[in-house]
């Protein structure tokens, strides 16, 4: 569920596998349920309905998703590589690819953007990894200032009004 930014600090930092094995197992792992999701989401979706409270945070994580989706609705292949590449929670390749179905584009225009994306990610993550503590420091500190940029609330653009 973390992908391959949970998998990376895990490997590198706790099971000590060296970065260079670590980072193409995540890549690889990362991008295995991407056909699986962008092809069973509807399924899923209606199945969760079913199910009471499950269909409900599906329906809100969808919404939430569809808002966010808007960037790459508006940059295409560029805007989900980016959105897939920046490494915080709930911008992965998982979202990347239900934003992509859910705004329609075609699965065979995701690949690439989100490979990419996830490769940079992978690229981002393993260097704080790598840094150890500060790492770990400067990750915090960036994530900390990109979710707050990312939560805060959006300004209405006000329409002037013809008299």
């Amino acid at each position: 569920v973390s992908e391959l930014r949970g998998a990376l600090p895990v490997a590198i930092n706790v099971f000590d596998i060296q970065w260079y094995y670590a980072l193409p197992i995540a890549f690889i792992g990362n991008l295995l349920p991407i056909p699986f999701v962008y092809f069973l989401i509807e399924r899923i979706r209606r199945l969760f309905n079913k199910l009471g409270i499950l269909g409900v945070w599906t329906e809100k994580f969808l919404a939430r998703t569809r808002r966010r989706a808007d960037f790459i609705q508006k940059y295409g292949k560029l805007g989900l590589a980016v959105f897939v590449a920046i490494p915080l929670p709930i911008t992965g390749a998982w979202t990347g690819i239900i934003a992509a179905y859910l705004i329609g584009m075609r699965f065979r225009d995701t690949v690439a953007p989100i490979c990419m994306g996830v490769l940079i990610s992978g690229i981002i993550v393993t260097v704080f990894c790598l840094l150890e503590w500060t790492g770990a420091i400067i990750a915090g500190v960036a994530l900390c200032v990109l979710l707050i940029l990312w939560l805060r609330p959006r300004r209405k653009k006000e329409t002037a009004v013809n008299e």
